[in-house]
Order: structure tokens, then sequence, then C-alpha cells
């Protein structure tokens, strides 16, 4: 019987490296070797190079050379609630993970009574007194409390790509509206510009009108061409004040608290003239997205070792020691100790395929981890490759509308000029004018898109995050 019992203390050695379940390899993705043929990008001044990583990228904003934007990428660092979620999430994680190593060591509980009772009227009264510590070790012989650490780690190190998926997204979403701030100032400016040269044109024919030089027609025109550019105003100051509420937001501050630093008119940040990116086989690799998804599918897999190590028997050893008297007197004579050594197996043998159909369960869930990560792949690609062509194609659009402002510009006084001399009649002011004043406002709308579209080429890269990991306490 003793050397039975020793054998049940012992079997748990001979299993220690046994582990069910599948064991994570490294899922291969095909991405492309390169985003576009070179002669699509190069006129835009993108270039593409193996050398470019997260370091080269960490601070891109930074290309814009604008100040107040670099700052309000620093408060909102500090200040924003999306971040400190993430952060709660992470530290969350980690002390999920530290539950689970903790399962790998013994529990030892301390425990002390004193009794005192009498069973019956006929009965004596008696005392009990005992002072004991319990200790019991789960032996992980299938692995299933290693599979839990395992899914632990991997769901921790999914938390700390999501706190970086989520700085990229933050410092992105802060350039995006601060550009579309100065391109709704701009554009207001422009309009602003335009009405008051409209206001001249409308008091010369009114004032021609009154000297009999003109018929009321030309008046009314430059009436309602003046109106038509101030109605533009409004919508205008509603959208400088929608981005101004969003930026504050984003920094964690309420709506209003920005509106004196924001309201100062800076001009449409320029992105520089030149741009290098890396390989895609190194972006998708940087992208915290496409690191998450992945560090999910482990997790997933080890799920799965989890749920199979369930099928398989569990042992658990117990042991004891301690002192127990009937009198508190003699409690701490070695007389009075006690101890108990004790091994349990429990093998679920019959839950009517309860325990395979959880297998199953766990599988197919890995499966949808594994198809997850393929499609963040897929989707991390396409966002490059419509981030790149977006800013190729906005850049030639703003040369021609640059070239189309200078014409229009040209057009404008020389018709005006013309009918100031009573060559030209008013409708070709009116034409000029309306043709300069409306691709002025896309000439601004250009500018910003340009810009836009380069912070969205380095969200999509997978910039920002590395310049401020250690600094929010990830």
């Amino acid at each position: 019987m003793k050397r039975l019992f020793v054998i049940l203390i012992f079997l748990p050695i001979l299993f220690l490296s046994c582990t069910v379940g599948p064991k994570y390899k490294p899922v291969k993705v095909k991405v492309p070797d390169k985003w576009y043929p070179e002669d699509v990008i190069k006129e835009s001044g993108i270039s593409v190079s193996k050398k470019i990583g997260l370091d080269e990228i960490k601070n891109w904003w930074k290309q814009l050379n604008d100040s107040c934007l670099d700052r309000l990428i620093e408060q909102a660092i500090k200040g924003n609630l999306d971040i400190k979620v993430a952060l709660a999430r992470l530290k969350e994680e980690r002390a999920l993970r530290g539950r689970e190593k903790a399962r790998l060591f013994p529990y030892i509980n301390a425990e002390g009574s004193a009794v005192r009772k009498r069973i019956s009227e006929s009965g004596k009264t008696s005392e009990l007194y005992s002072l004991n510590i319990d200790a019991s070790w789960e032996a992980d012989i299938f692995g299933s409390i290693r599979s839990s650490i395992q899914e632990a780690e991997a769901r921790l190190l999914a938390a700390k790509e999501g706190l970086k998926d989520v700085i990229v997204s933050l410092v992105a979403e802060v350039a995006i509206n601060y550009i579309e701030l100065r391109t709704y100032q701009a554009r207001l400016k422009a309009v602003i510009a335009n009405a008051k040269a409209q206001e001249g044109i409308y008091k010369l024919n009114l004032s021609r009108y009154k000297a009999g030089l003109i018929d009321e027609l030309y008046v009314q025109q430059s009436k309602y061409v003046l109106e038509s550019t101030k109605a533009q105003i409004p919508s205008l100051q509603e959208g400088i004040e929608k981005a101004k509420n969003r930026i504050a937001v984003l920094l964690g501050k309420n709506p209003g608290e920005l509106d004196k630093e924001l309201s100062r008119f800076n001009p449409i940040p320029t992105p520089p003239v030149k741009l290098v990116i890396g390989i895609p086989a190194n972006t998708i690799r940087n992208r915290p997205d496409v690191r998450r998804a992945e560090m999910n599918l482990i997790a997933a897999t080890a799920a799965v070792g989890k749920a199979k190590a369930e099928l398989y028997p569990q042992l658990q050893l117990s042991g004891s020691i301690g002192l127990e008297s009937i009198s508190k007197g003699d409690l701490f004579k070695w007389a009075s100790r006690t101890w108990s050594l004790a091994t349990n197996i429990t093998w679920k043998i019959f839950h009517a395929g309860e325990l395979r159909q959880n297998v199953k369960v766990y599988t197919e869930r890995q499966k949808q981890a594994l198809y997850e990560y393929q499609n963040t792949v897929l989707n991390a690609i396409e966002e490059v490759r419509n981030a790149i062509i977006a800013y190729v194609k906005e850049q030639k659009r703003l040369y021609a509308l640059e070239r189309a402002v200078e014409a229009a510009k040209k057009s404008y006084e020389l018709a005006l000029d013309r009918y100031r001399a009573g060559i030209s009649d008013f409708i070709d002011v009116l034409d000029a004018e309306r043709s300069l004043q409306s691709l002025q406002d896309q000439l601004s709308v250009s500018k910003g898109q340009v810009a836009i579209n380069l912070v969205r080429i380095y969200k999509s890269l997978g910039g920002g995050w590395s310049a401020f990991l250690l600094q929010v306490g990830g």
C-alpha cells in the first residue's frame, strides 16, 4: 500500500513534459513584392526602401512642420480617454496572466479553530482546539494550466498591440481633423475675400446704375453673386466649429476649451517633397492590428490545448500539518501534532460528449482567428495601396488646379478691365468670377486632401506608436 502511495505521489513527474493540443506555427501569408510599379508613384516623390522601419516613421507628423499640430498630438497622448481604456485593458490582461501563472504553484492556507460543544443533556461538554496549515497542488500533467498561461500571455500581447493601434489611430485622427480645420479656415478666408471684392463690384454697379450708365439687371446680377458667396460662410463656420470640437474630445477636453488656440489662422500643412516608405513585407509586420490578430490566433490555439486537456485525468496532491488537542494547554505540545498526505485523481469518463464538443468549439474558434488574421493582412495591404494611390492622384489634381487658378485669375482680371472700359458685357465678369471662386475653393480642398492622404499613408504603415508607448505606460 505504501509503495502504491509513493507511486501516486511521484507519478506527475513522469508526465511534466506531456502537453496535449496543437502547437502554434506561424502562418505564411502572401504579400506583394511592391505596392505599385515605380512609374506610378515616382512622379509624386514617393520611393520605397527596405531600410525604412518604425524608427524612420515614428515621428512622421513632424514632416508637416506645424508646431501647433505637434503640441496637439502631445496633449492627445496625455489626455485621450481611448488610450486610458486600452491601457487599463492591458493591465487587466497582465493581471489575468499573473493569475494563470499562480496555478502552477501550491495553494497554502492556514486555519485555526476552537470548538466547545455539548451533544446532549446526558453527554459531557467537550473542547477541541486546532491549528493547521493546508497545502494543495494540481499537477499539470497534460498541460491544461500551461495552455491557459500561453493563452493569457497571447491575450496580453494582443492587448499591448491594441494599445499601439489606438495610439496610431489617435495620432492620425488628430492630424486629419487639424488639417480639416485649417482647410475650412483657408476656404473661409478665400470666401470672405471674394465677398469683399464682389461687394466692391456691386457698389460700382449700383453707382453706375444711379448715374444712368447701366441697366438695373447688372446691379441685381452682382448682388445675387455677392449674396451667394456670403451664403457659403455659415457652412464653413460650422465645419470649423465641428473640427475644433472633435480635436478637443480627442485630447480628452470639453468641446470649446481649445477655441482660443485653434481660432488663430494657420495655413494648411504642406507635405514634404519626397516621401520614402517601406516594402510590403516590413510594413505588414509593423502594423499593430496585424500583430494583434496573430496574437489572438496564438491564444485561440492555446485554448484548444486547454480544452483537450480536459479529456485526460487530473491529479491533485494535498497535505497538511498542524496541532490538535482537547485542551488548549496541550495544543502546542509535540504529542498534539497532526499530519496528512493525500493524492486525488479525477477523470471525467462520461459527460455525454460535452468535453469533445467543447474541443470542437475551440477548434472552430481557432479557425475563425486564423481567417480573421488572414483578412486583417489583406485589409492592411488594401489600406496601404489605397492611401498611396489617393496621395499620388490627389497630387496630380492639385498641380492641375494650381495652373487652373492662375489662368482663372488672369481671365477674371481681363474680364473686369474690359467691363470697366465698356468693351465687354458684365456677364463675362460673372462667368470669370464664378470659375475663379470655384477653382480657388477646389484648390484649398485639394491641398488639405493631399495632406490628409499623407496622414493616411503613415497610419496604414503603422507609424506613430513607437514614439509614445513608454510615455503612456505600455
